[in-house]
């Protein structure tokens, strides 16, 4: 592994890290003022990119993609969460 996938990877972990306390905010209160949908949809356009440019690797999807997942389903958790609460 290479220096770049190990700080593409600590990239992901730390969204992966932060994410989570939005959720958990948004379930304790119901609030979701200050939230941005369209910020929140880039974030998953860009993580869609990120998966297809993993699929495309010559060597084939490494173990990088499925933190893409990760992230790309806790930013859905917490867009979801959003247009309950709104």
């Amino acid at each position: 592994m290479n220096l770049n996938g190990i700080f593409e990877a600590l990239m992901l972990i730390a969204f992966a890290a932060s994410w989570p306390f939005s959720i958990i905010k948004a379930l304790r209160t119901h609030v979701v003022a200050g939230k941005s949908p369209l910020f929140m949809i880039i974030i998953e356009i860009g993580y869609i990119c990120g998966m297809l440019f993993n699929i495309t690797l010559p060597a084939g999807p490494n173990w990088r993609f499925g933190l893409y997942v990760l992230n790309f389903c806790i930013v859905g958790t917490d867009l979801c969460l959003y247009y309950r609460y709104r």
